[in-house]
């Protein structure tokens, strides 16, 4: 679908160019701006009031030390919109617009190009017209055109879309998956392929070697699709493979069995564990770079009935760093927390089932209590992510270093703030609460399905009710719900039961509903990028005589609701009030009511 320039203003705004879409920019002088009617961008763009005069001078003086182009500086700086920046750049060049949410590229076209030229000039053909290659760019320009039909030996039309959109179709259109047959087939026909043993060592070690070309493309495609998990589930005859994105599993590919033992075997060579042991659990973890982005790589494997299961957690080390005002965390929810967390002492927990988020609110949270004043020190399993000014120690359990014992040291370093990566037994439980009660500020993860749970929790650790009262100072619960995809956003009529599940949640009434129809940028699910839903518990004193009390939890949720906590579910209700996620996700990602 290809659409001819228009004016529209893009709510929202999305880092493209160098920083992470495509490759890096030019040292040298930039190529010179196309001009229409006499008409650079900039002054286009200052006549459509899409930028003043002062950041059109700053754009050029920095324009002048990087090569970069005017128009991709003004976007990474947040001073224009790349969707107003596309619209400019067609009317200027006499370009259509390419909508590469409802265009698929076409393989025949694809096929020309190899991805390596595709990448390199950020570029994605889209189909042919007769003879002529119609290729979408991000940066159009003569010297493009005329690269680009020397590659491909054929004609090329350049149409424009945002940089994030042709990113999106590349990863899209060359999926790193497409060549794995023949590597498969290739270990088919070695001993292990066809006897279902063990692989010799050459075989797992091996830069060529059949199995370890699969295991990078698996990864590859994973880090290419936002996967957050990579499951290696051995069935009966098969090595089924799924990913995880955005919180949901999804079906990749199927390998023949008897690829499931050298899979394993190979990325337990890669995470240093022991490729002997088959019986029981082992944990690892992998540093490497894909597609030049720094990743670190859990590796956890488990037995099963049909051989080694493993789950690879994915930690992109280049993914910048949240605020807390990035996370979906209300205004007055997030000024609540916002003071706690300057609290001198005591004890704040976030709490949620794996994959909700907690660790990333605990980051977002030390950025915002960072100052050159506080000591902060940290105990993680693994280190997700670097603060250059923040003390953060690796669990090493070969080494002896456990969280408890991690924590014991910590103590002895005169911290101000203590992170603890996750409260997993009652030994680190008893001296986190402790680190609280003398002088201490203590943030900490803990499993559990709510804020309310989180201190029953540590009432069946073992911590006395008197000293969790006196400790903690707040609990967050959260969860992570999709959010309904913006370009393939559509009106739709919800069933009965979902609007019942709404009604009875306590939703305001609405006319309009919407969801996702599906499109490329999406996967065909409705649905990109997730936002976290928060209930803030604040031990007051009525809550600290309940818990002292040994209340239930129906207890304390009553006290919490009537001073005031928004519950997770009401929190989902209102995002589906504010047409940010669907009812059907509030029911498959929070809970039932």
């Amino acid at each position: 679908m290809v659409r001819t320039a228009r004016r529209s203003r893009s709510s929202e705004r999305e880092e493209v160019g160098a920083g992470g879409h495509g490759p890096a920019a030019p040292t040298a002088t930039a190529p010179p701006e196309i001009v229409k009617g006499g008409q650079r961008l900039g002054e286009l763009l200052v006549d459509a009031k899409l930028i003043d005069r002062s950041q059109l001078a700053e754009a050029l003086l920095q324009q002048a030390d990087t090569g970069q182009r005017i128009g991709r500086l003004l976007v990474q700086q947040g001073m224009l919109d790349e969707r107003d920046l596309v619209l400019v750049l067609a009317e200027q060049l006499g370009l259509e617009i390419a909508d590469l949410g409802q265009s698929v590229p076409e393989k025949d076209a694809i096929a020309v190009m190899p991805e390596s030229v595709a990448r390199e000039n950020h570029v994605v053909p889209l189909r042919f017209d007769g003879n002529i290659l119609e290729v979408v760019a991000a940066d159009p320009s003569d010297e493009l055109v005329g690269k680009l039909t020397k590659t491909v030996n054929h004609p090329v039309r350049l149409l424009v879309a945002p940089a994030s959109d042709v990113q999106r179709a590349l990863d899209g259109s060359y999926r790193a998956l497409v060549g794995i047959e023949r590597f498969v087939g290739a270990f088919e026909k070695t001993s292990a392929g066809r006897l279902s043993a063990e692989p010799a060592a050459e075989e797992l070690a091996g830069v060529d070697a059949p199995v370890v070309q699969v295991v990078n493309l698996l990864i590859t495609q994973a880090l290419r699709d936002r996967a957050s998990d990579v499951h290696i589930e051995p069935q009966d005859d098969k090595v089924q493979i799924r990913y995880r994105i955005d919180g949901a599993l999804h079906q990749a590919l199927d390998l023949p069995g008897t690829m499931g033992p050298a899979l394993v075997s190979r990325l337990k060579i890669m995470a240093g564990m022991n490729i002997v042991e088959r019986r029981r659990p082992q944990d690892g973890q992998i540093a490497m770079d894909v597609d030049g982005r720094a990743i670190d790589i859990r590796v956890a494997t488990v037995a099963t009935i049909w051989g080694e299961k493993c789950v690879l957690r994915i930690l992109d080390k280049s993914r910048p760093l949240y605020r807390l005002g990035d996370l979906g965390m209300p205004d007055d929810t997030h000024h609540t927390y916002g003071k706690l967390i300057r609290a001198p002492f005591g004890m704040v927990i976030c709490a949620g089932p794996t994959g909700s988020g907690k660790t990333t609110t605990l980051y977002a949270t030390l950025t915002e209590i960072n100052e050159a004043h506080r000591n902060i020190m940290t105990i993680e399993d693994p280190v997700e992510y670097v603060f250059p000014s923040i003390n953060q120690i690796q669990i090493n359990e070969q080494a002896g270093i456990s969280f408890a014992g991690g924590l014991k040291s910590i103590l002895r370093q005169d911290p101000d703030v203590i992170l603890v990566g996750e409260v997993r037994d009652a030994e680190t439980a008893r001296i986190a609460v402790q680190s609280a009660l003398t002088g201490h500020f203590v943030l900490s993860s803990l499993h559990g399905t709510d804020s309310v749970a989180a201190l029953h929790r540590l009432l069946d650790m073992g911590i006395e009710s008197f000293l969790i009262a006196s400790a903690v100072v707040a609990v967050v619960g959260q969860r992570l719900v999709r959010k309904i995809c913006s370009f393939c956003k559509a009106p739709y009529k919800p069933t009965a039961e979902e609007l019942a599940f709404y009604e009875e949640g306590g939703g305001k009434p609405k006319t309009k509903w919407f969801e996702g129809k599906g499109c490329n940028f999406c996967a065909g699910t409705g649905y990109q990028d997730r936002i976290g839903v928060y209930e803030l518990l604040r031990i007051t004193p009525e809550i600290k005589r309940l818990v002292v009390g040994w209340a239930t939890q129906e207890e304390l949720r009553r006290m919490a609701v009537s001073q005031g906590m928004r519950t997770l579910a009401d929190e989902g209700i209102r995002l589906v009030t504010e047409d940010v996620t669907t009812i059907a996700e509030v029911i498959r990602g929070i809970y039932a009511f």
